[in-house]
């Protein structure tokens, strides 16, 4: 077991260490996997890697996009090596990570089958790791494109009910990214990787500001990894669009990292901030109303320069005390109740549920968040400058890589990108900037200027 050193800059696989480590923080970081691997080829040496982990009988989840990428591969590489399999193609265009997916998987699931094998990105793999989860089997994600950062993270990002919730399921015991197939993928996946990663500028900043505020747990060394997962996605973005296989696998490396974050934090937030809410919100409609979304990660670009943009207007906000009380004191729920109903339609209804239990609208918790902000404002100030770049210089680096910084560029209107900023609160549990913009009693003035 590790116990002295600074994991922050370790390789992925040093990161696998058998035992994991003891922090500074005091918490024991550990990840379930084993094994990592990134280069030409790799899908060769899924038999082997089977065999070594003594799977008799794997139970392979695809769709038809994924089949053609790679799972066709997989098959006839384990069908030449003698390998028996069961499989479960989702036959839809597009597949959704909720129920019904679930559903359709359970009922084909072979109980023969000794290890579940996804092919896919990250609705393939968060259906994977969550079938693997309730049957108690080890998973290995045979990844398609590097499309997001949940390959290594331990949890689920699912549609319960209309509404999206991040569920516990099983880390995969192996993570196998075969280059040739990674830079054969859609130009708008490799984009949304990138997407996905450029996040992180957030999730820190507003993870760093929670600990700060309201004392949730926090871990300098897991941040670190993080930041250092950033950087090396964005020194390699410039030559994304060549598909080199280097850079590439640059960007799978820094997206197993942000996983790995995650898996050591035991929760997402280290990968994930209000910028992944406008995301989620915008999913939440699309199901409902049958409106226009786009894949994760191009979403996230875009709420990344939304929220960039709100923290930019944050660094010059001057709190009022008094201001911040006469907002909270008239704030009507009920009314706010009628609007999450009128903008999300049912799957309203799950965040209304969860608020019912989490109470982030308590007035009475609201002064004590509000006297630790007004005793922090120069700390807050002081960590936005350290961790966020400014929306300008972020939105003109994004662009020169072709990925969206504005709601237009998805054909979101304007007022519901402002509503979106607004209901952003509610979709987590999660100190977030709507959080403390509603705790300053400012948060209406803020969405309306986004």
């Amino acid at each position: 077991m590790q116990q002295k050193d600074d994991f922050s800059e370790f390789s992925i696989q040093d990161l696998l260490v058998e035992g994991g480590f003891d922090c500074p923080c005091h918490t024991h970081h550990a990840v379930g996997v084993k094994q990592v691997l990134i280069e030409k080829g790799a899908i060769a040496k899924v038999p082997g890697i089977l065999r070594d982990l003594g799977v008799s009988r794997p139970f392979l989840i695809e769709d038809t996009h994924t089949h053609q990428a790679a799972g066709k591969q997989v098959e006839d590489t384990l069908r030449q090596s003698g390998y028996g399999y069961s499989s479960y193609m989702f036959s839809q265009n597009r597949v959704e990570p909720d129920e019904h997916a679930i559903g359709q998987v359970v009922m084909a699931f072979d109980p023969s089958c000794d290890m579940v094998v996804g092919i896919g990105g990250g609705t393939i793999n968060d259906i994977g790791k969550i079938i693997a989860h309730v049957t108690g089997l080890r998973y290995m994600i045979i990844a398609t494109a590097p499309s997001m950062d949940g390959f290594a993270s331990n949890t689920s990002s699912m549609i319960q009910s209309g509404g999206k919730i991040s569920l516990n399921s099983t880390c995969p015991t192996v993570i196998v990214a075969d280059l040739e197939v990674l830079c054969a993928a859609p130009d708008n996946m490799l984009k949304a990787g990138l997407g996905d990663m450029v996040a992180k500028y957030i999730s820190i900043c507003e993870w760093r500001i929670a600990h700060l505020i309201t004392g949730e747990y926090y871990c300098d060394r897991i941040a670190a990894l993080v930041r250092r997962s950033v950087r090396k996605c964005m020194e390699s973005a410039g030559d994304l669009g060549k598909r080199d296989p280097q850079t590439v696998g640059n960007i799978m490396e820094g997206l197993i990292l942000s996983g790995i974050a995650m898996s050591f934090a035991g929760v997402s937030r280290p990968a994930s901030g209000v910028e992944h809410y406008f995301s989620h919100i915008w999913d939440m409609r699309a199901l409902e109303f049958n409106t226009r979304n786009e894949l994760h990660g191009l979403q996230v670009s875009v709420g990344t320069a939304l929220s960039l943009d709100i923290y930019d207007r944050i660094r010059t906000l001057v709190p009022d005390r008094q201001k911040a009380l006469d907002y909270v004191a008239r704030f009507d729920y009920e009314a706010w109740k009628a609007t999450l109903r009128q903008y999300l339609g049912s799957s309203a209804e799950v965040l209304i549920q969860k608020e019912s239990h989490e109470g982030k609208y308590s007035k009475a918790t609201h002064k004590a968040r509000l006297e630790r902000i007004m005793d922090h404002w120069g700390d807050i100030q002081s960590i936005i400058q350290e961790e966020l770049p400014l929306a300008a210089d972020f939105c003109r680096t994004m662009e020169t890589f072709g990925l969206p910084t504005t709601p237009g560029e998805l054909g979101i209107p304007e007022e519901i990108a402002r509503f979106t900023f607004n209901a952003s609160k509610d979709i987590r549990d999660k100190y977030v900037a709507s959080r403390l913009l509603w705790d300053l009693g400012v948060l209406e003035e803020f969405a309306e200027n986004l």
